[in-house]
Order: C-alpha cells, then sequence, then structure tokens
C-alpha cells in the first residue's frame, strides 16, 4: 500500500498538472513518435534514399523507432514530390521529407509553385565536398593556376560536371565570379553520370571536373587525376589536398542534406520530431554511419536551419541566374 505521503504527492502533481495547458501536460506525459513515415522525393538508391535507409537503421537500433516506412516519388530534382508531402502529409508530426541542396536548385530553376517554406525546416545533417581535379599531366597545378585561367579565357576551360543547374554547375560558377568572369561565358559540360565525366577527363577532352570526392577517388589514388582542392570549410585529413579557402579562393560549397516535417503541426509535435532527430544525430551509431558512408556530419537545427535554407537559397538563386538558368 502506498504511503499517505506517496498518496498527497501524487495528489498534488495530478493537481498541478490539471492547471497547465493541455500542451505542457503533453510535453510532460508524451514521449516522440516510434512510427516513423519518411518521404524521399527521388528514385531509390540516390543520396536522399540512401540518408533515410540510414536513419532508418540507427534509430531501430537505438530503440528510438518501431516501425519505419519510406515512401519515394522521384522526379525534377524533388520538385514532383514537394507538393505531395506538403498537401498530403500536412499535420503528421510523426513524418519528415529528407532533402537538400539540389531540391533548393531545382525548385528556383524549375520555377515550382511549391517551395521549401512551405515546410517545417527541423535539422541539417549532413554535407559532401566537393572536388576539383584535373588530369594527372594537367598544367595547372592549384586551383589558384585554374582560376588564373578561367579569368584569362574561360571558354578556353572546359569543366566536366553532372547536370546544368546542379551542384556542381553551381560550384563552377561560384568559381567563375572568384575569377571575376561572368559565370554564363563558362564552358561547362554536363555529364549524367560519373563514368563519362570520369572518361572526359581522363581522356584530356575537359581541362577539369567537378563532383564529389568520391567519384573521382580511385582515379586519384591511381595517379590518374590530381585533387587541386576540396570545397570544405575546413580541411579534410582524408584527402590529400587544400580546401577552396586555403588555395585563397573564398568559397566553401557543400551538397548537403538535411529534414524537413510537414506544415500544420503544433509546437509540441515539432519539438517531439526534433528530439528525435537530435538523438539520433548525437548518437554513436550515428557517428559510425557517417564515417562509413563518408559524410561530414554538420548537424544544424531548428530556427538556425530555417535561417540556412533562407540563405541557401538566396545564394543558389544568385549564381543560377548568373549562369542564365533562372529568371
Amino acid at each position: 500500500m502506498p504511503s499517505r505521503r506517496e498518496l498527497l504527492r501524487s495528489t498534488l502533481a495530478l493537481a498541478a498538472a490539471a492547471a497547465l495547458p493541455f500542451g505542457h501536460v503533453r510535453s510532460a506525459f508524451a514521449a516522440p513518435p516510434t512510427d516513423l513515415k519518411f518521404f524521399v522525393p527521388a528514385a531509390p538508391g540516390g543520396g536522399w534514399d540512401q540518408t533515410a535507409r540510414a536513419m532508418e537503421q540507427v534509430l531501430r537500433a537505438n530503440g528510438a523507432a518501431t516501425s519505419v516506412q519510406v515512401t519515394n516519388v522521384a522526379g525534377a530534382g524533388g520538385t514532383v514530390g514537394l507538393p505531395q508531402f506538403v498537401n498530403q502529409w500536412k499535420g503528421q508530426g510523426n513524418a519528415l521529407m529528407i532533402g537538400g541542396m539540389v531540391m533548393v536548385g531545382a525548385i528556383i530553376a524549375n520555377k515550382a509553385p511549391v517551395k521549401l517554406t512551405a515546410t517545417t525546416p527541423i535539422a541539417r545533417l549532413t554535407g559532401e565536398a566537393l572536388a576539383l581535379v584535373v588530369p594527372a599531366a594537367s598544367p595547372f597545378k592549384t586551383a589558384g593556376d585554374l582560376v588564373a585561367a578561367l579569368k584569362s579565357d574561360p571558354t578556353k576551360v572546359p569543366i566536366a560536371g553532372g547536370s546544368a543547374g546542379g551542384t556542381d554547375h553551381i560550384l563552377a560558377g561560384l568559381l567563375a565570379k572568384a575569377a571575376g568572369v561572368d559565370p554564363a561565358k563558362i564552358s561547362y559540360i554536363a555529364f549524367s553520370g560519373g563514368g563519362p565525366a570520369n572518361a572526359a577527363i581522363l581522356g584530356n577532352q575537359v581541362a577539369a571536373g567537378i563532383s564529389g570526392y568520391g567519384e573521382f577517388s580511385e582515379q586519384i589514388k591511381a595517379g590518374k587525376m590530381r585533387c587541386l582542392a576540396i570545397s570544405a570549410d575546413k580541411r579534410d585529413p582524408a584527402i590529400d589536398a587544400p580546401t577552396l579557402r586555403e588555395a585563397g579562393i573564398p568559397i566553401d560549397l557543400y551538397n548537403w542534406r538535411g529534414v524537413f516535417a510537414p506544415p500544420g503541426l503544433g509546437k509540441e509535435q515539432i519539438a517531439d520530431i526534433t528530439r528525435v532527430v537530435e538523438d539520433m544525430v548525437k548518437s554513436k551509431a550515428w557517428t559510425d554511419m557517417c564515417e562509413t558512408k563518408g559524410w561530414a556530419s554538420i548537424p544544424l537545427v531548428g530556427p538556425a536551419y530555417a535561417d540556412f535554407v533562407a540563405a541557401e537559397t538566396t545564394r543558389i538563386e544568385g549564381i543560377l541566374k548568373d549562369l542564365g538558368l533562372a529568371g
């Protein structure tokens, strides 16, 4: 039987809870959701999908998720799936969409009617710095050499990369701006995959290439390519190359990925799903996962993340306009 003191303590606690607004009672007693739903606005296998699957694995391992459902809706850099997430998943406090820098650019380039501002930014998770590489026999020994050549005549420095308007193209445009050159005048050769781009670089069909370091790592290790610089904000001890800033070029750029909740959530719902993500990011399992995947963990949560997305949107819109890819 409980003692008189225990009964009195329980009675006082219940009375205090009853005097609080409903939201405060919920925060005191409710736990974050464990039946989670991830919306991936891209096909299975890509970077956003890999992020969702990695999150699922870590959350299950940590006991934070009892079930995880992943929905893929591919198309146009995420702009096909985004309206579905905003309209059909509204108010679902256990749902997260995985997106990132590529989506920001796609929304701008495609003049998409639904913006990321229609979502609830929760957290930035990871980033992948880009590598600027040249063939091993290239006369360019540093990133500064390449920027000087761009300044002299941008049409004579063809650069291979991914799709027009994508992350690689954006970095090429930023390099042109650093050289004081109109980004629209650079010779950017867009390839649909890493294989063709690698072949063009190795065949000396282009002067340089831009992509995630992983795309070039084997050729760099084999001595067939040279990495002039990476676009990270600090040097990566696993990569034998300086940052662009170390090379005197004031640029840092990550192909970042993060998560967004749908609109229509209450403050308690936002706090709950944010807590799920924060706890995951702080876990050893997530740190190990990032190391295994070669991802830089660059967490940014809540309002700071929302501010970051807004600033990235402004920056990317500016360079896409300079490249002639946005109105």
